[in-house]
């Protein structure tokens, strides 16, 4: 246990003071301190705001616009020892001058890595929408927690009214839903819920009074199912993995024949996790005869959800994250489900009375906090429903539409390309491929060609010299019996065909003497 005393002596005998008779009496502070401090605000909201005016300067020069200017860098690489007395990280007793706060600004701005800039290819989200900014901004100027009609009577009749449109694309006329945290959460949340609905009873007597439960997923779905298993109880043991095809798409019949295996091993079939829009390849489950399977076997459903797709109106529930392919910006993740039996309350609800009292002067079905897993909830539907309000569903749509058009045209160019090696035919924004520099040409047949590409490190050299240089930022990864290959992600509607150029032609120039 840390003694705070040792750790932090000046601090504890400051509190120690304010605990003092000399300060605080059985009533509250002394009159003395309360003449001198009590009478005047401890903040002061004129200079505060004018810090505020002058950061968000520095934030639209260095972020906005510097940050999505082609010919600045997408990062200032520094070294960590170096990067932390470049930033001064350390937190003193007295506080520093406006001036002197105003360069911190400056500086977390310039050495961070701008994923607004055309040429960061790096994640699954890129590029920044205005509209969907003004609604961070705001979010966070307003600071309330999304539990109670009470607390954000705006946020909960605009919440219903995303989820229900969101619902709408899928193709459910009815549901219910919640913004979380992340995909990760959503899938958690997911889990849950299918458990739930199998084995009420887990909420009061918990996982020792369930027989030993199991859950399918495809060898490339997202690392968050296993996380899931783990954080609930149910164990990674018990995640089946179903195989996929080249293209990374699983495989269903032996979806089948896994769950006919962890039958045959007293387990009990509960959740079928597909992917539309995998990871690493964008793949896409078989989501039909997927569902034909658990509606067989009476399994639930979900759908981590990346693109729409006509079957996923058959499954239980859906993760759909618009801050990715959407641009609404981080973090904007919703679970949805078809479910309109309040299950969402149902498997979650602990019944606070300080905050869902039930002799309210309102509705009290509009105190929505109690369906999360959360007390505290973040506002993330402020962003999307700004940024649909300004664009329109049109307007998304022409971002996806221009994402495959620009993916395409990246295609056909790599094709015809000496040294770029396509994994497979990209079926989303996802476009995997090895670089092959000139020293390994013609070789690809040889016994140890893959072993070579390997050892030379064509994609940690790659990737370490463009970031150094700041030209760009892609990623690289192993997967299954394949050695590294880059993952560009072609997804900002910033993007023209002249970055797609840059991109084939800045690969070459950094992997062609490896």
């Amino acid at each position: 246990m840390i003694d705070f005393r040792i750790r932090l002596p000046r601090l504890y005998s400051t509190l120690s003071a304010f605990t003092s008779l000399d300060y605080v009496t059985t009533t509250g502070p002394s009159q003395s301190y309360g003449r001198q401090r009590l009478n005047e605000p401890l903040l002061d909201h004129r200079e505060g705001q004018l810090f505020l005016t002058e950061a968000f300067k520095v934030i639209l020069e260095e972020v906005l616009c510097k940050g999505i200017d082609v010919n600045e860098k997408v990062c200032e690489w520094r070294e960590p020892e170096e990067l932390a007395t470049l930033l001064d990280l350390e937190l003193r007793e007295n506080g520093e001058q406006q001036h002197q706060l105003l360069q911190r600004v400056r500086d977390v701005a310039k050495y961070s890595v701008k994923t607004n800039h055309p040429r960061f290819f790096n994640q699954l989200f890129a590029g920044v929408d205005y509209h969907a900014l003004t609604g961070r901004f705001l979010t966070e100027a307003l600071n309330t927690s999304q539990y109670t009609y009470e607390v954000a009577p705006v946020f909960v009749l605009m919440e219903d009214e995303v989820l229900s449109k969101l619902r709408s694309l899928v193709g459910w006329t009815q549901g219910d839903g919640i913004f979380c945290p992340g995909g990760t959460v959503s899938n958690m949340y997911a889990m849950n819920l299918a458990r739930y609905r199998a084995f009420p009873e887990v909420k009061l007597k918990g996982q020792w009074a369930l027989p030993r439960l199991a859950v399918f997923t495809s060898q490339e779905s997202h690392y968050s199912v296993m996380k899931a298993a783990a954080f609930q109880g149910i164990g990674t043991e018990n995640v089946f993995k179903v195989k996929v095809d080249d293209r990374g798409c699983m495989i269903t019949d032996d979806l089948s024949d896994k769950i006919e295996l962890a039958k045959s091993q007293g387990a009990v079939p509960f959740l079928v996790h597909a992917t539309s829009g995998t990871t690493v390849q964008g793949a896409f489950d078989p989501l039909e005869p997927i569902a034909d399977i658990c509606d067989r076997q009476g399994l639930w459903m979900h759908v981590d959800y990346n693109y729409v797709n006509v079957f996923v109106i058959r499954a239980d529930s859906v993760t759909w994250n618009p801050h990715k392919m959407m641009l609404t910006g981080l973090q904007c993740s919703a679970i949805l489900l078809k479910d309109t039996t309040d299950l969402l309350k149902r498997c979650h609800s602990a019944n606070a009375t300080y905050l869902f009292q039930q002799d309210k002067f309102y509705d009290m079905s509009l105190d929505t906090g109690d369906k999360s897993i959360q007390c505290g909830r973040k506002v993330d539907c402020l962003k999307l429903w700004l940024m649909w309000k300004a664009v329109g569903s049109q307007g998304l749509a022409e971002r996806v539409d221009r994402a495959f058009a620009n993916t395409r045209y990246l295609v056909e160019k790599m094709e015809k390309r000496e040294g770029f090696q396509l994994i497979g035919k990209p079926e989303f924004v996802n476009v995997c491929f090895w670089f092959i520099p000139p020293s390994l040409r013609g070789k690809e047949n040889s016994p140890d060609y893959q072993d070579r590409l390997s050892k030379v490190g064509v994609a940690p050299v790659i990737k370490e010299r463009m970031i150094k240089q700041g030209t760009m930022m892609v990623g690289y990864q192993p997967q299954g019996g394949r050695v590294n290959f880059f993952r560009m992600i072609v997804i900002s509607p910033q993007l023209s065909y002249q970055d797609m150029t840059f991109f084939l032609d800045e690969i070459e120039r950094l992997g062609n003497n490896l």
